[in-house]
């Protein structure tokens, strides 16, 4: 059974890319967005350490990274493939909702409009707990300490990502996006 959930996150991982890169071809122009080297520094450095992290268990030898934190039952697969799944839609239905206005890095739009509406009423950016969702269900399923390596990596990396978009998003929306902000999370509902 843990081979056909292994199959299954990686299906979900491979539904993300191609809807992100589909869905991408049709965003508004841009009106602003950082430096190439802060992109590359910050975003997409962490999602290829954290990837190579959840890689095959094999590149990391016999390492303290390779010591199990969970056992590898069905059940532990079953929990995982589902927190998968539900990163998945929940950063889909956040990307659908966004629609034109999604971009890769923080940029501002032309025309650039508050979304406040499906998993933007619970938390302020759901993709983001979405792709949390995913890397934890996957680090969950490699179940050794190197996938709550990835998982910190992304959670950092995230929230220093999220920290510049709340700037552009008061900046852009002013006393609209801060009344938001005091009544939505970021990105647990509730909680955080």
């Amino acid at each position: 059974m843990r081979e056909y959930i292994k199959i299954g996150i990686n299906v979900l991982w491979g539904i993300l890319m191609l809807y992100w890169a589909v869905s991408s071809l049709d965003s508004k122009a841009t009106a602003q967005q950082e430096a190439g080297w802060k992109r590359l520094l910050y975003y997409w450095l962490p999602i290829f350490v954290s990837m190579y992290l959840l890689g095959p268990g094999e590149w990391f030898g016999h390492t303290w990274l390779r010591e199990s934190f969970v056992p590898h039952t069905d059940f532990v697969s079953i929990v995982a493939f589902l927190l998968a799944l539900l990163g998945l839609i929940t950063a889909c239905w956040a990307r659908y909702l966004l629609g034109r206005n999604w971009s890769l890095s923080v940029q501002k739009k032309q025309d650039h409009e508050l979304i406040r509406s499906g998993p933007y009423k619970w938390v302020r950016h759901p993709i983001y707990t979405g792709l949390l969702l995913l890397f934890t269900g996957t680090a969950l399923l490699v179940g050794d300490y190197r996938g709550i390596l990835a998982v910190v990596i992304m959670v950092v990396a995230f929230w220093l990502k999220l920290r510049k978009e709340e700037q552009v998003m008061a900046e852009l929306f002013g006393e609209q996006y801060e009344a938001y902000r005091q009544q939505t999370k970021a990105l647990i509902p509730f909680v955080w």
